[in-house]
């Protein structure tokens, strides 16, 4: 192994580097071009180094997803930090939006259905909706959100998000659109949301 190699895989933490440098190769190359030998030459260890952390590439991708629902989780956290409840749900929706468009390729395996549900996918994906479900719980307990399976409406309203998202992310809708569209889809979200009188 070369000085700079050893460097490389005694900084401390080679587990997180190895994902973070998944994701920059993710965003390069796509699912198909994401391989364990690239990203040791990537992170300058041995060709086996990456095999210590993850057994092979759909354990490479699970790690992927879970990193990506815990990041989405604490983007979520801070962006409900303060507000009334309706600012608070426009905000975790923006940052939903926002997540979405700028890490298509990272969600797409956050999302694929050869993801492992793991026990860390799991427990990622229960923190990434504690606080927008917990937001609906809230609202419902105030009388300002429709009664019902507050897991459920949450989904509802990231469905409609990314979908938005993907129309962002093809062209299908113009980027200089988002920010109107993501307006008129949260003002829907949110009239949906209202309890019926």
């Amino acid at each position: 192994m070369s000085i700079a190699s050893s460097r490389s895989y005694h900084h401390g933490d080679l587990r997180a580097e190895l994902l973070r440098r998944a994701e920059s190769l993710l965003r390069r190359s796509g699912v198909d071009g994401l391989s364990l030998r690239q990203l040791a030459r990537d992170t300058g260890v041995s060709h086996a180094a990456p095999s210590r952390h993850f057994r092979d590439k759909q354990a490479l991708l699970d790690a992927l997803a879970a990193a990506g629902f815990e990041r989405l989780g604490t983007s979520f956290e801070q962006a409900a930090d303060n507000g009334t409840l309706l600012e608070r749900i426009t905000a975790v929706a923006r940052e939903y939006l926002r997540f979405a468009i700028d890490n298509p390729e990272l969600l797409a395996v956050m999302f694929a259905r050869k993801q492992r549900q793991t026990p860390d996918i799991q427990a990622a994906v229960a923190q990434a909706l504690a606080m927008p479900i917990a937001m609906i719980t809230d609202g419902q307990e105030q009388g300002e959100v429709v009664a019902g399976d507050a897991r459920r409406i949450c989904l509802s309203a990231m469905a409609a998000l990314q979908g938005l998202a993907t129309f962002v992310g093809s062209g299908f809708v113009a980027a200089e659109d988002a920010d109107g569209l993501f307006e008129e889809t949260v003002t829907h979200m949110l009239d949906g949301l209202r309890p019926r009188r």
